[in-house]
């Protein structure tokens, strides 16, 4: 999982699962909800050897006869997680649109009334693109270069594109103030690879495609030109742009300037009417993230003429808008970004459609899924109704079990010093576990919410939501503040040395109150460990322990470090999930040694919840085997060829199998509880075994 988001994926309905892999998609009280124990031992294929291949091993029969949905663009356990969180959401989102309020007032209210907005099919199709209508003309008039940065700095609130991104987070060099961050941006694909590798012409050609369809629906003036140059523009930006693997550099991406500064530096962009356009105009101090790209992006915006970055700026307002808009707007943007880019063969139905735009998506994997939400607002009704306190009770006695497994590996690292281990240990005490929601609710009183206006919502509610960020730019860091809402499948570990665990990821096969511990501790321990682990990464390594940036390793430290994790980057690489398409070991080298310590972290915490006795056997299964089993089931899934191609470019994770056997393989008590020798496919040497936690 990144270290500050995740991917949440909402797929089919449980029950229909449930038939299809004969498993139990509701928790019986006292009951597990998986197998006997917590695992669907009906889905593993115990006639591959485990040597060969661990993945299968635990979820080959699974995978032989689960369809993938024709909505989605693979099918998993952590979407069927998903499902879970869209039933219950529809539930909550029906009940408080029950009530026909034209003018609401509380939050309920408010997310109802924003459902019935989505879920009012006839009214969208009547306004069409009129709904645009303000957006584009502001587009029409702005030709000049304060005009063009303006509608830019718009994009944090609007529906508007930018080729630079704005956020706010604690200052790096000052971890109690906030700073405003300035990153690249301007894509429309997922990648820079996606415009500059011959591997994806076919999607750079389906994407010039789909931007005329949307200038042609917007009645952009010579939209089949126009397409063109868009395409031929943002090849340029991914040209200027930094990989995925340059940004990992914690300390490349911190570099504060004032504004005339910034100016200077990368002139031809008129930068204070951008940051005025976001009501930034008062600040002087930036941080901007990707420096190189800075002065050849400003360049290539004071180039491209004013033409061409108009006709941009109303493609990406179209893209944008395109899900709250009518059914020619749906449809082209379901084609591209899913059934092209994915292969999802079926758009997904319009209420799970309408949960996404009430209660947000992925912040991290696609911050557009987020824009323009009332998320917050639906996590305060979420977690009121689904996170019971003995459930938050059980997770948090698991955590400290895990910080404390943790501890006990830094304490006798036999590549860490004795000075960097001193550190290492002062941070982990600074570690604040939040599980479930947040301490504070969010406040939506002066969000106006509307049964008749759905792209007026997103626009108000984005203006809300980046007025909270703003507005406590001059305060002192508010460490409660979470950054995943308490729907979120998924987990994080934040700048603020606080690491989440909403209610949405804690559920079944993550984590089962009434599930075998082991199987506990190998899902949601290995999760909980993999967090904790970022802070003490190559990345991590250079926060302290007041979230400063700061290297605290001594460069020997550094040196033994990055030998092991270059060992296992190649590994990595060595994978290749669809032919012609290998795993970047740089890529996802922080995600890897985050499983792989999570996993030898859960297994030591599991050893020390015995407190010295035996661990029971259960189905024939040790101890030992139901943590690593509980691993492999948590990432039982299998997913398209297109999916995966988009995945190996743009996403740090490795692909699931590879989070299984690319972990255990490198684990010495996995190869003696399931007997695994010399000659088997997953076999590695004991001196070749890479271990850094």
């Amino acid at each position: 999982m990144p270290q500050h988001t995740a991917t949440a994926r909402t797929c089919l309905t449980i029950g229909a699962l449930a038939a299809l892999v004969t498993i139990s998609a509701t928790s019986i009280a006292g009951q597990p909800q998986y197998g006997a124990f917590g695992l669907d031992t009906a889905g593993a294929d115990f006639s591959t050897p485990p040597g060969k291949d661990f993945f299968r091993y635990a979820n080959g029969a699974w995978i032989d006869k689960t369809p993938v949905p024709a909505d989605k663009p693979g099918m998993s356990l952590r979407l069927v997680m998903s499902d879970t969180i869209d039933t219950r959401l529809r539930k909550l989102l029906e009940q408080a649109a029950s009530d026909g309020n034209a003018q609401p007032r509380n939050v309920e209210a408010k997310v109802g009334t924003f459902y019935r907005s989505f879920m009012d099919e006839a009214a969208i199709e009547a306004r069409g693109a009129h709904a645009l209508d303000g957006e584009l003309a502001a587009v029409k008039v702005g030709k000049n270069r304060k005009a063009v940065a303006a509608l830019m700095g718009r994009s944090i609130e609007g529906l508007q594109g930018s080729v630079f991104a704005l956020g706010i987070d604690a200052d790096l060099s000052d971890p109690d103030r906030y700073a405003i961050y300035v990153g690249q941006g301007g894509l429309g694909l997922p990648d820079r690879d996606f415009y500059l590798q011959p591997g994806f012409a076919s999607a750079k050609a389906a994407y010039q495609d789909y931007v005329l369809r949307l200038l042609g629906l917007v009645h952009w003036p010579d939209a089949a030109a126009n397409a063109k140059r868009v395409v031929a523009f943002e090849t340029a930006i991914a040209r200027a742009s930094w990989t995925k693997v340059q940004e990992r550099d914690v300390a490349a991406m911190y570099n504060p300037m004032t504004v005339d500064q910034l100016t200077a530096f990368a002139p031809g962009f008129d930068w204070r009417a951008f940051f005025a356009a976001a009501h930034l105009g008062a600040v002087n101090r930036v941080v901007i993230n990707e420096k190189s790209a800075f002065p050849e992006l400003a360049a290539l915006i004071a180039s491209t003429p004013s033409a061409t970055l108009q006709a941009w700026q109303a493609f990406h307002i179209a893209d944008r808008a395109a899900p709250y808009l009518s059914k020619p707007f749906v449809d082209a943007h379901f084609e591209l970004h899913a059934k092209t880019l994915t292969a999802q063969k079926e758009q997904r139905p319009r209420w799970k459609r309408a949960n996404s735009a009430v209660a947000g998506g992925d912040c991290g994997a696609s911050p557009d899924s987020c824009f323009g939400t009332l998320n917050w607002a639906v996590g305060e009704l979420y977690s009121a109704r689904y996170f019971p306190p003995e459930a938050k009770a059980k997770i948090e006695s698991l955590v400290a079990n895990i910080k404390a497994a943790y501890r006990a590996r830094l304490e006798k690292l036999d590549w860490m010093s004795e000075a960097t281990r001193i550190e290492a240990l002062r941070k982990l005490d600074t570690y604040v576990i939040k599980v479930g929601y947040p301490d504070h609710p969010r406040n939506y009183d002066k969000v106006e919410i509307r049964a008749d206006d759905l792209v007026g919502n997103v626009r108000r509610a984005a203006e809300a939501d980046w007025a909270f960020q703003a507005g406590r730019l001059n305060d002192p860091v508010d460490k409660s503040v979470w950054l995943m809402t308490p729907q979120t499948n998924d987990a994080y570990n934040g700048s603020l040395r606080d690491i989440v665990f909403p209610a949405g990821i804690l559920q079944a096969p993550m984590f089962d109150p009434d599930a075998d511990p082991a199987i506990n501790y190998g899902a949601i321990g290995g999760v909980i460990g993999h967090e904790l682990t970022h802070g003490f990464d190559d990345a991590g390594r250079k926060l302290d322990s007041r979230g400063a940036l700061r290297d605290w390793w001594t460069a020997d430290d550094a040196s033994k470090f990055e030998a092991r994790a270059k060992r296992l980057a190649a590994q990595y690489s060595a994978f290749e999930p669809v032919p012609g398409s290998h795993v970047n070991g740089e890529l996802t080298m922080g995600e890897n040694i985050a499983d792989l310590g999570g996993l030898i972290m859960a297994l030591d915490a599991y050893h020390a919840s015995l407190n010295g006795g035996p661990a029971p056997v259960l189905d024939g299964l040790t101890g030992d085997q139901r943590v690593f089993l509980g691993w492999a089931q948590a990432w039982r899934g299998k997913f398209s060829e297109q999916f995966v191609k988009q995945q190996v470019v743009s996403d740090p994770h490795s692909p699931r199998q590879y989070r299984v056997n690319g972990v255990v393989r490198n684990i010495d008590a996995w190869y003696g509880a399931f007997d695994v020798k010399p000659g088997d496919a997953l076999y590695i040497a004991p001196e070749d075994r890479v271990r850094i936690w």
